[in-house]
């Protein structure tokens, strides 16, 4: 039922980039718009970053238990 994780590292940012042409092309606002915490735009901007800083620190807590233990 949940995909694997290669696949939502995939997956996640192609929607997301889905989400922010879809986003630049249908806003007339698009740069103005991406304030509000309401609007599309604002999430489909915010995922692409999310996803990479998650990993990035969900590694550093990996390697320092993994640190943590052997020493």
């Amino acid at each position: 039922l949940l995909p694997s994780l290669p696949t939502l590292t995939v997956l996640v940012p192609l929607l997301s980039l889905a989400g922010l042409f879809y986003s630049a092309s249908v806003d007339e606002t698009f740069p103005q718009g991406c304030t509000s915490t309401t609007s599309l735009c604002f999430y489909s901007l915010l995922l692409p970053v999310t996803v990479p800083v998650y990993v990035f620190f969900h590694l550093w807590t990996w390697m320092g238990i993994k640190l943590f233990r052997h020493n």
